[in-house]
Formats: C-alpha cells, structure tokens, sequence
C-alpha cells in the first residue's frame, strides 16, 4: 500500500516512531509493535519492531520504511543486515527499528527486554482511514 507520508523534517522522535510504524502496517509488517524507551535508554527514544513473513518481504519492508521517511526528510544513519535478511536494524537516531523474520524474533526476544509496548491502535484506525480514502 502507498501511503503519503508529510514532511518530517523538525518533528519529534514520537512523530518519525508513529509514521515509522504506519509504514510498516501499510506495508503488511506482522505483529508490530511499539516501544518508548526514553526513560530507560540514551540510545533511542523509541524502538519499533516488525517482523516480515520471509526474507524478501524483510528487505522490503526496510526498503520502504527507508524510501518514505528519507523522502520525508529523515534518513537512516545506519543500517544493519540488509544483505543476511533475517533481521535487518534501521537507526533513524532517535528511532531504531528492527524488522526480524519469524525464528529471529522468537530466539532474541527484544520485547521481554524492551518491556511494555505502547498501544498502536490509533496509528491502525489512522492508516484504515488513510487507506480508505485513497481506495
């Protein structure tokens, strides 16, 4: 699916993590899921984790996240496993996303780690309205 994305150039790192994970909604990530860490971490202030259903959906999954927010004015400042394709790491600074295929992400199990995510629900309702308007 082809989302518009608006200029992200000055926004906060809660606004690149939400439209982080709109992208990989739109884009069929599986299972999703959202994560502030600003209080527990100096490295990032969110962390997004995604998980493809094999390796080239992985890649382009990251291929996607990384063409829409760059257009939007936010590129990655690493990226880590583009060429293995089991878990590939996108740092955008203040938001890192993970996108894992199904084993990767069962044997590290970041979230245990990461604790509690946050609730996504409005970014869902928000892509279902985007979708439905452009249908």
């Amino acid at each position: 699916m082809d989302i518009k994305v608006p200029s992200l150039v000055g926004s906060t790192p809660d606004k690149i993590a939400r439209q982080a994970v709109k992208i990989l909604l739109a884009n069929k990530g599986i299972n999703t899921q959202l994560f502030d860490v600003s209080d527990t971490t100096v490295i990032a202030d969110y962390y997004v984790i995604s998980t493809g259903r094999s390796t080239t959906h992985i890649k382009s999954l990251s291929d996607e996240l990384i063409d829409k927010l760059s257009s939007a004015g936010i590129s990655p400042s690493h990226v880590e496993g583009r060429g293995g394709g089991e878990w590939i790491l996108i740092d955008f600074d203040n938001v890192i996303v993970h996108i894992f295929g199904k084993e990767a992400r069962e044997f590290y199990t970041l979230e245990r780690l990461l604790g509690n995510h946050t609730d996504i629900a409005d970014i869902e309702e928000e892509l279902d309205r985007e979708m439905s308007a452009s249908e």
